[in-house]
């Protein structure tokens, strides 16, 4: 039996979730579906510019799992481009994060914990700013709201 798959975190959801080659009929694309972390590993990777292993951090994978899933979502694309694919971006195996706490004394940036201090691990100053845990636990989902436990 197969190792269930490490729950990727995401801290973005698109706005927009479908992409069409202009001027050719919905009925006549093909379609290429690409995971919610799948463009998470691209958002990071290649619009942030972070390096693979700080982009694997902030999924909570490792690196190899992540080249892995930023290999897969980069072929999808290519695969929609080269061939006049569109694209849906749905499921995936992740839960959604909460906004990092930044501390207003002496900058440093931090994932939450819930039921964590409130207060800088780095200063322990008081003083924070985006306060908020993440949110959801972790499962497949199908569409956007529809998760498949």
């Amino acid at each position: 039996m197969p190792r269930p798959p490490i729950c990727r975190r995401v801290e973005f959801l698109p706005g927009v979730t479908y992409f069409k080659p202009a001027a050719v009929p919905l009925r006549e694309l093909e379609e290429v579906v690409l995971a919610v972390e799948e463009l998470e590993a691209i958002r990071l990777k290649d619009k942030e510019g972070l390096e693979q292993e700080d982009c694997a951090a902030r999924m909570g994978v490792s690196r190899p799992t992540f080249v892995r899933i930023l290999n897969s979502a980069r072929d999808k694309v290519a695969d929609a481009l080269v061939n006049g694919k569109a694209i849906r971006v749905e499921g995936g195996y992740y839960h959604l994060v909460g906004p990092k706490v930044r501390c207003r004394r002496c900058g440093h940036e931090w994932e939450p914990e819930q039921g964590g201090k409130e207060a800088c691990p780095r200063c322990g100053s008081e003083e924070l700013a985006g306060r908020g845990p993440g949110r959801g636990r972790c499962h497949r989902h199908g569409r956007f709201g529809e998760g498949e436990h």
